[in-house]
């Protein structure tokens, strides 16, 4: 009976770990690829869902793993890829917010140290409206992205 115990405890701590709520703002799905040789900057990607009847924006992210964390996404011009910041990112009233790879993500500038595989970091996320949510990012193996940055 204690190894049940202990199994659905595990699995409780796990799921919650990986979920952070405010009001009606849930962030979950947190994760970063490891870091390549001495990469300088990292990203991280999750999704927010909105289960209220309002509208609500992701307005910043802090965190201590990098100089600078900015909210940015990717934009096509001139046939070029490139990612620019934004001031905040909508979560739709019973809707969703992704950012994932190719879209809206969050930027880690001046990594303060490389991102390791099997390790995870905290950020804040600060919302216009249910304010600050922390999440752990969990850091996966490097794969590879099928573009290159200038």
């Amino acid at each position: 009976m204690n190894t049940l115990k202990t199994l659905i405890l595990t699995a409780l701590l796990c799921f919650f770990s990986q979920m952070a709520l405010a009001g009606a703002i849930t962030v979950n799905d947190g994760w970063a690829r490891a870091s390549i040789g001495k990469a300088r900057a990292g990203i991280a990607y999750l999704t927010v869902q909105n289960g209220g009847d309002s509208a609500d924006r992701l307005i910043d992210a802090a965190g201590d793993v990098a100089h600078k964390v900015e909210l940015h996404t990717h934009i096509m011009k001139d046939d070029v890829m490139m990612m620019r910041q934004v001031e905040s990112i909508e979560v739709p009233a019973g809707g969703k917010a992704e950012l994932k790879p190719g879209s809206y993500h969050v930027m880690l500038i001046g990594l303060k140290a490389p991102l390791k595989e099997g390790e995870s970091f905290p950020l804040t996320l600060t919302f216009e409206k249910a304010g600050p949510v922390r999440i752990m990012i969990h850091i996966q193996k490097t794969a590879s992205m099928g573009m290159k940055h200038k």
